[in-house]
């Protein structure tokens, strides 16, 4: 995963008292990064259950992206996620590489990394070049300069205006 995306969107669900489950799409909560830090993440897919999942975040980065696309469990989770309209969130090359190929941006708007907004038209989505673009159930976000708005979208949907202003002011997020 890009860290930036994924530690600075926990950091902020946290501090608006989201509970944040991190999960290693792997063997060993050991992560590395796609510059090279190591993460450790707090369960490995094969022990979450998602079925009570508010949210499902998808990060980006390269290879990780792919990587998650090439999982069976998280296509799955997301797939079943998706089916009973949970809500899902999505940074940089997630949006295209992960959801568009699995049909969650059809018919709807999303951003995604520069460059990579193809995979979300051809997929039947509308790719929109913004910072975060908010649908019903879906928040979507560019890369790793947009981590701390694309999260305070996150945090005014499951929680209302004041706990995304309270968080984005104690952040000195610009929004």
């Amino acid at each position: 995963m890009e860290e930036v995306e994924a530690t600075a969107t926990v950091d902020a669900l946290r501090r608006a008292n989201i509970p944040v489950v991190t999960v290693a799409v792997s063997d060993n909560v050991q992560i590395k990064g796609a510059t090279g830090q190591i993460l450790l993440a707090d369960s490995l897919i094969s022990e979450v259950n998602t079925d009570d999942a508010d949210w499902l975040i998808i990060p980006g980065g390269d290879p990780g992206a792919q990587n998650l696309f090439a999982n069976n469990d998280v296509k799955d989770k997301i797939m079943a996620h998706y089916r009973k309209n949970g809500r899902i969130a999505s940074i940089c090359a997630g949006p295209a590489v992960v959801l568009a190929p699995l049909g969650v941006l059809k018919d709807k708007k999303a951003t995604c990394y520069p460059g990579l907004g193809d995979a979300i038209n051809s997929n039947g989505g509308e790719y929109v070049k913004q910072t975060v673009v908010t649908e019903p159930n879906l928040i979507t976000s560019e890369g790793p300069g947009t981590t701390l708005p694309f999260a305070i979208e996150i945090i005014r949907a499951a929680k209302g205006d004041k706990a995304a202003e309270t968080v984005a002011s104690g952040m000195l997020v610009m929004e």
